[in-house]
């Protein structure tokens, strides 16, 4: 049973990569992850913020004027709330690298653009493999246009590109006027590989307190869909890698994202659930399901679910659209 996959260029000895989440943040814990299948590991972001106030007392500038609007620090993380800070990063990234064999993706987080992308660079010297930029970018500006928005996506990663050699994967949302079209120009402005989607964190209303609150849920396996129609979609029209993260609990789960034609699948929220000793159960049920239906490799299985074969996929969504709602006028 041949279930390697490549990814960004590297061959890896599984569809199984562990995503960006505080279970990175030890070398005791990508050891074990190493250990119990990971193919590669995305470690936890490092933020646009913390890179613009490096060189300031984080803690001055987060409330410095706040005396007078106490409900202004709501919003705010307190100091020791934050992730490790830029140098301390770097150095994890090294420790990393030393520890295990398996490809370690630093992760960079920003929404505007600026000198702190150029830290990729830094990034690459510690020992990365490659770079995740996680583009995490909520727009409330009215007289903001969508065009000037999708601009700052291409204009964040033409950044970071030209200070580094090792491949970047842009992690983007799907919340584009023309989706298809906004991967294309990702494409063709250099990313190296899609993970699709990012999960942007809805803010909760504490209503003892009357605070706006982080509300912090873990994904369910009803998260998968979006990404797998939209992996479906794009297979086999970009020239680029795809990574599928959001939703992805079970063997069957990865089977269908290789299927719509990801080449990865990310695990997050199903490790913070049952431990990382889960990598190994999804590995045995891929490899199970695979045995029951005679499948001799996960590139066999890539990309024979997709829209590539459809000559309009459009037409085949509105197709399935409405025989879903015939599906559910007989329940």
């Amino acid at each position: 049973m041949d279930i390697t996959t490549t990814y960004l260029g590297f061959k890896l000895r599984s569809p199984l990569v562990v995503g960006a989440s505080p279970l990175g943040d030890s070398v005791d814990n990508l050891k074990k992850m190493e250990d119990c299948g990971a193919a590669a590991v995305v470690l936890h972001s490092l933020f646009e913020e913390q890179l613009r106030l490096e060189q300031y007392e984080l803690h001055h500038h987060l409330t410095h004027g706040t005396e007078s609007y106490p409900e202004a620090l709501s919003y705010f993380p307190e100091p020791q709330e934050l992730l490790v800070g830029p140098e301390a990063y770097l150095k994890h990234i090294s420790e990393a690298k030393k520890a295990v064999k398996m490809p370690v993706i630093a992760s960079l987080n920003g929404s505007t653009l600026g000198g702190w992308t150029s830290y990729a660079k830094k990034m690459e010297e510690a020992g990365a493999d490659a770079i995740e930029l996680n583009i995490y970018y909520i727009p409330t500006d009215l007289n903001l246009p969508g065009s000037v928005v999708e601009q700052t996506y291409i204009d964040i990663l033409k950044a970071v590109k030209s200070v580094v050699k090792i491949p970047v994967a842009v992690k983007l949302s799907p919340f584009f006027s023309n989706m298809a079209n906004m991967a294309k120009r990702l494409v063709d402005a250099g990313a190296d590989g899609l993970v699709l989607f990012n999960r942007f964190y809805q803010p909760d209303i504490d209503l003892e307190q009357l605070e706006v609150v982080p509300n912090i849920l873990l994904s369910t396996p009803m998260a998968m869909r979006l990404p797998l129609r939209w992996i479906a979609i794009l297979y086999g029209r970009l020239n680029t890698c795809f990574a599928a993260t959001s939703g992805i609990h079970k063997g069957t789960d990865v089977i269908k994202m290789i299927m719509a034609g990801a080449d990865v699948t990310m695990l997050c929220s199903v490790l913070m659930r049952h431990g990382i000793e889960h990598i190994a159960v999804i590995e045995r049920e891929m490899i199970q399901w695979m045995e029951e239906h005679e499948y001799e490799s996960v590139s066999q299985m890539k990309g024979s679910m997709s829209q590539k074969s459809c000559p309009d996929p459009a037409a085949f969504e509105r197709a399935q659209y409405m025989r879903a709602l015939a599906t559910t006028k007989s329940l």
